[in-house]
């Protein structure tokens, strides 16, 4: 983006990006009455449920955008599916030209290819004239942070903030399903071999973060941060304990040295880049950046957020 076209952005005291930097707030274009609302990353876990939350509304349009578009019959006929990769932005133009408001799903894989993928849709977003990006982010989005992603949340910030859009940002906390993955690994052992000290997590549910963003994305665009989290953050003695109670499998947390877990990762195959992601995760929560907590949840939705051991009920035979 020309430096003529750059707005100031705002900065704490400690040089992370402020996370209530001013947005101008856009009026939605509508044709008779109707928001078109596209989702980006639909075919995953997270877009895929957004796609289904807003099309039940049964009064806007919907584009589900994904990576090969996605095959007919999958949605409801208000749904319609388009192809845009993200790293193909002639095709992330040509999906966004008709959007009022973008539900905007972060991209996955090594860093430096989500720092490019998420400039791509923020550009194309703000080319086509979108009014309202909804953006999925993530609770420690902070440049000084260990964790490799923390970068890519704030220079996604960064962008979102220059865009000239409506933005509401959506910054979740660990997924409580990613994070049974390692409960799940540890079932043969007993023991749940982690480097994360005392951190504590304020674990979340898929469910509950896609429903806060059709909540945001169907909500006049205000602009703004939220906070999603799970309603009570745990250190990881507390989540194995959950785990034991839930599936009636021992668990016990045994902190390990970071290098010790980095060879452990290694024997079983990990890749290099996962590896990487995972250190840097674990350094994160151990300076406690995943610890807070908040009502957002309920306050968007309604509803109560998804306690952890609900979602262990569910994968009870994992």
């Amino acid at each position: 983006m020309p430096d003529a076209a750059r707005r100031p952005v705002l900065l704490r005291p400690d040089g992370t990006f402020w996370s209530h930097a001013p947005v101008k707030v856009l009026c939605l274009s509508r044709r008779e009455g109707v928001v078109r609302i596209a989702v980006t990353g639909a075919s995953g876990r997270i877009g895929g449920q957004v796609v289904r939350l807003v099309a039940a509304e049964q009064q806007h349009q919907v584009a589900a955008l994904s990576r090969r578009g996605l095959l007919p019959g999958r949605w409801p006929p208000s749904v319609s599916a388009r192809a845009a990769d993200y790293a193909d932005t002639q095709a992330l133009g040509a999906t966004m030209r008709d959007v009022d408001t973008l539900v905007f799903i972060s991209s996955d894989g090594p860093v430096a290819e989500v720092m490019v993928h998420h400039q791509n849709v923020i550009r194309a977003a703000a080319a086509s004239g979108v009014a309202h990006i909804v953006a999925l982010s993530g609770l420690d989005a902070d440049l000084s942070s260990p964790f490799c992603y923390a970068v890519s949340y704030g220079y996604t910030e960064r962008l979102l903030a220059e865009s000239e859009c409506a933005v509401s940002i959506a910054r979740t906390s660990i997924y409580s399903e990613f994070f049974l993955g390692f409960l799940a690994t540890a079932r043969a052992s007993g023991q749940v071999r982690l480097p994360a000290a005392d951190g504590r997590i304020s674990l979340v549910s898929r469910s509950d973060v896609a429903r806060c963003l059709a909540a945001l994305a169907l909500a006049p665009a205000r602009g703004g941060q939220y906070d999603i989290t799970g309603s009570r953050s745990m250190d990881l003695d507390a989540i194995a304990a959950a785990g034991t109670r839930e599936w009636g499998t021992p668990l016990k947390y045994v902190n390990i040295a970071p290098g010790e877990h980095c060879v452990e990762m290694a024997a079983a195959g990990e890749d290099p880049w996962w590896m990487y992601a995972y250190s840097t995760m674990f350094a994160s929560i151990r300076e406690q950046r995943w610890a807070a907590v908040s009502g957002e949840i309920h306050r968007l939705t309604g509803r109560s957020p998804t306690p952890f051991r609900t979602v262990l009920a569910r994968y009870k035979a994992v």
